[in-house]
């Protein structure tokens, strides 16, 4: 809206000065009306539009087939302007090919891979070992309940598996069950399932009751959850009281290896918990007995570490909204070297806090663990409230709300529900913080090639304001009609500006910060660009065609001059528009092809134009001479030259190296105006 006040107040002064001032300077109403008209079609763009879409359109493309599917336009745009990520950790960050690699039971730890690989506890042992020895232990009770609260499968054939269905985590329970010789098919044949309640992230635990000689209830969920509903541990053929400080820091203890840590628990239900228990009626877990931990291994994903580096270099902050527990998130967010702030925030947390202390905390926090959907929605909330336009990302039915609420919503599209893809903005393919890093990318491409296509089309129209209105002041005639004119800014600019949505970006465009949501389109420092190319444009055009006057070339032939010399100048100068920051001599001239083609074929329909009939007339120009094409380059080259030196004093250099410190100084900035609003931290 600001742009387009711009534009309206531009045409508006102008056409009113050219008529009025063309009118006290002796001229006819006739001939300043159809002044004021050309003028009012020099400065509109009406090339803008098409460029516009054209840039959008290719942004989206280029998403495409970097996997982020576009869902809402508008997001294009506000993916250059994101200056926060929030990321959930399982699938985005890492691999989400789960592997369980150890265990603990009361009877010590046990390995699922070879012991060679630096254990420090002398005592740990092989789970297949394990097993052999104690065949009716606690471990061979863990990988039942594991294999029987699972709903994963793993598809067999020829004794191979092939395939698998299910949750990664669940998968990986049941890879392991079969590598310690564990059918999990004969498991769950043995055992019939009379009540299932699946895992819910209010309940953080998933359990079955199956008829084992009896009911038997077997669960599995967060340690810290499970842990609340055990009385007892197992050892050896019997029980023992639960320490439960003790086992958390044994479960501690696996989370800070970067492992995904599970609880397993048990218990024999007689008497009034075995009455009437099935599907509709499953009993209330309560009085459980601790069977063991299993930690699992998920790998961060090839590229998400440097792409985290790269968003930060960028001045975007990530951060990690996760469901696992919290020391096994801060581990993974080490060695993604997203924060180098060692605090984290649990659910837990994130409930007891008023909405103005989690504002305060959501700028010294990077880490969000054991986080369900409503706070992640209030963890969205407080981050915009310091005017961060945030992009998180989402794959459950309870997520849409902050889908929603956040400035882009990204689903993913593999593992992710269509109710957080219908919330989205955008769908990564492949579920990959990578691709995220890419949009936002593409974003800011896609923003700079708007604004270089206006700031091109913008310098069309400063040049012929102040061509027209220095010749009416000096009581030159006209140098161009408003067809000719219309010519300029639809037929030979309006190729060129096309083209120029084209291009692929700068390479230093993530070295830039954010833009903020409130800036202009055209800064101050392009507005100083255009109106210096527009001037020396109109000058040189003035020049070439007072040099067309004083010759005596026929009045065709000095409009033709003017016009050509505007139509060269331009074809020129969308080499200078390439870039902001660069100069032209760096920048590949065949970088963008489209660009050359289209340069070359307005040059030619242009010089073709002077020559055929049809267009003389309606153009009212005529072919240039010889000695007028030395001074139509040489104003070619003075408008490089002028914008050459204004990129060398006024465009910033590309900002290198990591700025995350810069990012962490506004941070404390903004925390600083906050409390001097009285925000309590």
């Amino acid at each position: 809206n600001r742009f387009a006040n711009i534009i309206a107040i531009a045409v508006l002064s102008s056409t009113v000065v050219a008529f009025f001032l063309g009118i006290a300077l002796g001229g006819e109403v006739e001939e300043m009306f159809l002044t004021a008209v050309a003028l009012a079609v020099a400065v509109v763009p009406e090339g803008l539009p098409v460029a516009f879409t054209v840039a959008m359109a290719l942004g989206v493309r280029r998403m495409a087939q970097r996997n982020a599917i576009i869902r809402s336009l508008p997001a294009v745009e506000t993916l250059g302007s994101t200056n926060t990520i929030g990321s959930d950790k399982t699938g985005t960050l890492t691999a989400n090919r789960m592997t369980l690699v150890r265990g603990w039971t009361p009877d010590g730890w046990v390995s699922f891979r070879q012991v060679d690989d630096g254990d420090e506890a002398e005592d740990v042992v092989a789970a297949g070992d394990h097993l052999e020895e104690h065949p009716d232990g606690a471990l061979a009770s863990s990988v039942r309940t594991a294999v029987v609260t699972s709903e994963a499968e793993l598809i067999v054939e020829d004794g191979e598996v092939v395939d698998h269905r299910g949750d990664p985590t669940e998968i990986a329970l049941l890879t392991a069950a079969r590598a310690v010789g564990k059918d999990p098919r004969e498991l769950r044949e043995e055992a019939e399932v009379l009540a299932h309640v699946p895992f819910e992230s209010d309940l953080r635990y998933s359990f079955v009751v199956v008829d084992e000689d009896g009911p038997m209830l077997r669960l599995k969920g967060a340690p810290e959850r499970v842990f609340e509903l055990c009385s007892e541990v197992r050892d050896g053929d019997g029980t023992a009281p639960l320490d439960a400080d003790a086992v958390l820091d044994t479960a501690e203890e696996m989370a800070a290896q970067g492992l995904r840590v599970l609880a397993l628990a048990e218990r024999r239900l007689d008497g009034a918990a075995a009455a009437d228990i099935d599907e509709q009626h499953p009993p209330t877990p309560e009085q459980l007995v601790l069977t063991g931990l299993v930690g699992m291994q998920d790998p961060p994903r090839d590229g998400v570490k440097e792409a985290i580096a790269r968003v930060r270099q960028a001045d975007i902050r990530v951060i990690m909204i996760t469901g696992d527990h919290a020391v096994t998130a801060s581990a993974i967010a080490d060695q993604l070297a997203i924060s180098e702030r060692p605090e984290t925030l649990t659910g837990t947390d994130v409930e007891r806090m008023s909405d103005e202390e989690l504002t305060a905390a959501v700028l010294e926090v990077d880490v969000f663990a054991r986080v369900a959907p409503d706070h992640k929605l209030r963890i969205v909330r407080a981050l915009q409230s310091h005017e961060q336009i945030v992009a998180v990302t989402g794959d459950g039915v309870n997520d849409g709300p902050a889908l929603k609420a956040a400035d882009i919503g990204v689903a993913m599209g593999r593992d992710g529900t269509d109710v957080a893809r219908e919330a989205s903005d955008m769908v990564l393919t492949d579920d990959n913080f990578v691709s995220i890093a890419n949009a936002v990318e593409e974003g800011r491409v896609v923003f700079e090639n708007v604004r270089k296509v206006t700031y091109f089309l913008l310098s069309t129209g400063a040049a012929a304001i102040v061509a027209i209105l220095t010749s009416i002041a000096a009581g030159l005639p006209l140098p161009y009609v408003p067809a000719a004119l219309l010519w300029l800014n639809v037929v030979t600019n309006g190729m060129q500006d096309v083209a120029l949505a084209f291009e692929k970006g700068e390479p230093d465009v993530l070295d830039q910060p954010p833009r903020r949501r409130e800036d202009p389109i055209v800064n101050a420092v392009l507005w100083e660009r255009t109106a210096l190319t527009g001037i020396t444009m109109a000058i040189g055009s003035l020049w070439v065609f007072t040099w067309a006057i004083d010759v005596g070339l026929s009045d065709a032939q000095q409009r033709g001059a003017a016009l050509t010399t505007l139509v060269v100048a331009m074809a020129a100068h969308v080499y200078n528009a390439r870039s902001e920051r660069q100069s032209i001599v760096v920048t590949n001239v065949v970088g963008n092809p489209f660009l050359l083609i289209a340069s070359i074929v307005a040059l030619t329909l242009h010089v073709s134009a002077s020559y055929w009939a049809p267009t003389q007339l309606v153009l009212q120009i005529e072919p240039v001479t010889g000695a007028g094409w030395t001074r139509i380059l040489a104003v070619a080259l003075a408008v490089i030259v002028v914008s050459e030196l204004h990129k060398l004093v006024r465009s910033r250099p590309g900002r290198s190296g990591a700025r995350q410190a810069s990012a962490d100084d506004d941070v404390r900035s903004t925390r600083d105006d906050d409390a001097s609003r009285g925000v309590r931290g």
